[in-house]
Order: structure tokens, then C-alpha cells, then sequence
């Protein structure tokens, strides 16, 4: 019999309560039949590593959904807590009446292998092709394969080595924005033997005899 546990549990019914999750803006559209447009997205997951996928879960009635559907393309624009104002409020509006973009106050650059542009103020901005869309439910997940990553350079260290701790990116949970804290450690830690300090010589007394 397993033991009890020390803390006091409750019963809920089902709930989103995986968190905390990344808060991210997709950017879609950016073609003669679409406009560009932003989407803030929470239910997003790297899915597969090769080839590099990810998925991210949209309502059908979404805006962004229509041109997403229709394109086949978006791009994940990962943002820093100085973007945090401009997450919430692509949330809140709709595209259909809104020019995201010029309402956040952010820049649209050009991607390197899709049509939409990217965030340019965003530190990481993932450009993805749609290579199937499941409709789930209340959602519809849309499995892409990562077609292109554009890195801010103020994150690569002199050995080439991304530096996510300098993007100060943003989590979400339970309705609210969170900025990521310390690292307690990289991927590995708790199998790596602690290294011992060197012993310095004992120092011995010349004998006597």
C-alpha cells in the first residue's frame, strides 16, 4: 500500500492546468489574400525532433485560423517580458477589424522561407509549414514542421552557445503572465558528479634519524 501522501489533496474535474506554458505571437498572412496578422497562442509543445515539429492549438472560429488554414504557414515569434502589454493585448482583439501590428506598436521583418513576416522586436521567431491539422474539439491542432529559426545575436555567446536566460522570455498560467526566473541547472545536472577541489600536498617533517 503506498503511503499517504503528506499534503492534503482535492478532486477537480478535468481543467487546462498544465502550466506554466510558453505565451508566444504567431504571425500569419502577409499574402495578396491575406494581411498580416498576429495571434497571442499559450497552447503551443515542440512535438517531434526530426524533422523539427511543433504544434499549436487554434479555435476554428479564430481569425488567424482562416488564414492560417488557407496559407499553410505561420511563424512562432517568441517574446521577452518588454513585449509582455503587446502579448496580452493580441489576445484581446480580433484581426478581423484590427491591425495588429501597427496596434502593438511592432515591426514586421521578412522571414527566410515563408510568406508572413516576423516579429522583429520578438528575440526568437520559428517559421513553420502546416503538414497536418487534427480537429480536436474546441481546437484545432495544427502539426507543422520548423522550416527556419532566426536568433537575436545578443543571445549567442562566443562559443556559439544560445543564451535563452538573456531573452527574458514570458510564461503563462492560470490567466496570468509570468517572467521566467534562475536557471537551477542545465539538462543533466542531477547525473553529474560533483568535481572534487584538489587536496593541497601535506606538508611532511624532514625525519630525524
Amino acid at each position: 500500500m503506498p503511503k499517504p501522501s503528506p499534503a492534503r489533496k482535492e478532486a477537480w474535474k478535468p481543467a487546462n492546468l498544465l502550466a506554466p506554458v510558453p505565451a508566444v505571437l504567431v504571425s500569419c498572412g502577409g499574402t495578396r489574400e491575406w494581411r498580416p496578422n498576429l495571434i497571442t497562442i499559450a497552447w503551443i509543445g515542440s512535438v517531434c525532433s526530426d524533422p523539427v515539429m511543433l504544434a499549436i492549438a487554434v479555435r476554428p472560429e479564430r481569425y488567424s485560423y482562416e488564414i492560417i488554414a488557407a496559407t499553410g504557414e505561420f511563424v512562432v515569434n517568441l517574446p521577452s517580458v518588454r513585449q509582455a502589454r503587446a502579448v496580452d493585448w493580441c489576445g484581446m482583439v480580433s484581426g478581423r477589424s484590427t491591425e495588429k501590428f501597427a496596434g502593438a506598436k511592432l515591426s514586421p521583418a521578412a522571414a527566410l522561407t515563408v510568406k508572413c513576416p516576423i516579429v522583429a522586436e520578438c528575440p526568437l521567431n520559428i517559421e513553420c509549414r502546416v503538414r497536418k491539422r487534427v480537429a480536436l474539439g474546441s481546437h484545432t491542432l495544427f502539426l507543422a514542421e520548423v522550416l527556419a529559426v532566426q536568433v537575436d545575436s545578443a543571445l549567442v555567446d562566443a562559443k556559439g552557445r544560445l543564451c535563452l536566460e538573456r531573452a527574458c522570455l514570458l510564461a503563462f498560467g492560470h490567466g496570468e503572465y509570468f517572467a521566467l526566473g534562475r536557471s537551477l541547472g542545465r539538462f543533466g545536472f542531477s547525473l553529474r558528479r560533483r568535481l572534487r577541489k584538489p587536496q593541497a600536498p601535506v606538508q611532511r617533517r624532514p625525519s630525524r634519524r
